[in-house]
C-alpha cells in the first residue's frame, strides 16, 4: 500500500514538473533535465506491462531501464556542469572530463567482472549503479566546494537541481552499498529508500522550479578560471618537454 502511495505521488510531481517545465518554459533552458524526467516517468508503465504480463522479461527490462537512467543522470551531471559553470569554460570543460572518465572507468569495471561471471550479471549491474552513483556523489560535492571556495553565484532553478538530485543520489549510494554488501536482506529492509528519496528529490524540485530563474551573473572577477588557465599552459609545457626528450631518446 505504501509503495503504491509512494509510486503515484511521484508520478503526479513528475507530470506536475512537467506541465511547469512548458509552460514556464523552462524545459529550454534545462532540456536534458527534462528529458530525463520524461524518461523515468514513462519507464513506469513498461516496467509495470512486464511485471504484469511478462514476467519472464521483468528483470531484464529492469535493469536495462535501470542502465539507461543512469547514463541518464550522468547526462544531467554533465548539464548542471555546463549551467553552472557557463562563465568558465576551461573549469566546465575540465569537470566533464572527469565524469566522463569517472563514467567510463566505472563501465569498464563492470564489464571486467561480468566477463569473469556471467552468471552474476544482476550484481554486476548493482555494482554498475554503485560506482556511477559515487562518482556523481563526487562531482556534486566538488561543485559545491568550488561554489563555496569562489563564491560562485547560482540562481533558484539550479540550486533546486542541485540539492534535490544531490540528496537522491547520496540515499542511493547508501542503498547500494548495503545491497552490495549484504544482499537481498537490505534490498528488503531499505526497498523504501530509493523510491522515497526520489520523491524527496521531486519534492524539491517542484518549490525551485516553479518559473523560470537566471543564473545572476558573477559580481566580481573570480579567479577559477584564471588559476585553470595557468594550471593548463603548465600541464602543456610540461608535456611539450616530455614530447621532447622521448623524441631525443628515440635517435639515440
Amino acid at each position: 500500500m505504501l509503495s503504491q502511495i509512494i509510486w503515484w505521488s511521484s508520478n503526479v510531481l513528475e507530470v506536475l514538473l512537467l506541465v511547469r517545465a512548458f509552460r514556464g518554459r523552462l524545459a529550454t533552458h534545462y532540456p536534458v533535465f527534462y528529458g530525463y524526467l520524461i524518461f523515468v516517468l514513462s519507464q513506469s508503465p513498461l516496467r509495470f506491462y512486464f511485471y504484469r504480463w511478462e514476467p519472464r522479461l521483468y528483470s531484464p527490462v529492469y535493469w536495462i531501464t535501470e542502465f539507461l537512467g543512469v547514463v541518464a543522470g550522468c547526462a544531467v551531471m554533465f548539464e548542471i556542469c555546463r549551467v553552472s559553470l557557463a562563465a568558465y569554460p576551461g573549469t566546465a570543460r575540465l569537470a566533464r572530463n572527469l565524469l566522463a572518465i569517472g563514467f567510463v572507468l566505472a563501465c569498464t569495471n563492470a564489464a571486467v567482472a561480468a566477463s569473469n561471471d556471467a552468471h552474476r550479471w544482476i550484481a554486476t549491474c548493482v555494482n554498475l549503479e554503485r560506482d556511477v552513483r559515487i562518482v556523481q556523489a563526487l562531482t556534486i560535492l566538488a561543485l559545491v566546494a568550488l561554489f563555496l571556495l569562489y563564491a560562485i553565484p547560482f540562481g533558484r532553478n539550479l540550486r533546486g537541481i542541485l540539492i534535490g538530485y544531490g540528496l537522491f543520489i547520496g540515499l542511493s549510494v547508501i542503498q547500494l552499498a548495503f545491497v552490495s554488501v549484504m544482499g537481498n536482506m537490505s534490498s528488503k529492509i531499505l526497498s523504501y529508500l530509493h523510491p522515497v528519496s526520489y520523491a524527496i528529490a521531486l519534492s524539491v524540485w517542484v518549490g525551485h522550479l516553479w518559473s523560470y530563474r537566471s543564473n545572476p551573473e558573477p559580481q566580481k572577477t573570480v579567479a577559477l578560471e584564471q588559476q585553470y588557465a595557468r594550471v593548463a599552459a603548465a600541464t602543456r609545457y610540461r608535456l611539450r618537454e616530455a614530447r621532447g626528450y622521448l623524441e631525443k631518446a628515440a635517435h639515440l
